[in-house]
């Protein structure tokens, strides 16, 4: 299971990757290079840096808010459709209970 790291640990790591930055030909080779140094993956730090330079509009994509909004609506998406499922359940048992052809 992966570890989870704090958001003061991602800040520090971002910032000290961004600091270096242009010592480094692109940012796969400097989050490659400095995660061991930082006790953090390689991978996960480099899409904590490009989420920064989103976040910061230094790149292009959604912003963190942005991502948090839309999983917040596709969690009451699906929890409306499951609501919607369970009434439309619920209306064709009652149908039946009603209808006069089933005495």
């Amino acid at each position: 299971m992966p570890k989870q790291c704090s958001q003061d640990v991602k800040n520090r790591a971002v910032s000290y990757v961004l600091d270096r930055l242009d010592r480094y030909q692109s940012v796969y080779a400097a989050c490659q290079d400095l995660g061991p140094k930082l006790n953090v993956g390689g991978e996960s730090l480099r899409r904590w840096v490009l989420q920064a330079q989103v976040d910061a509009g230094d790149r292009m994509g959604p912003s963190s808010e942005e991502l948090a909004e839309i999983k917040a609506l596709k969690s009451k998406v699906r929890d409306l459709e499951e609501t919607n499922e369970i009434l439309r359940q619920a209306s064709m048992f009652f149908a039946r209970e009603l209808d006069p052809r089933q005495r």
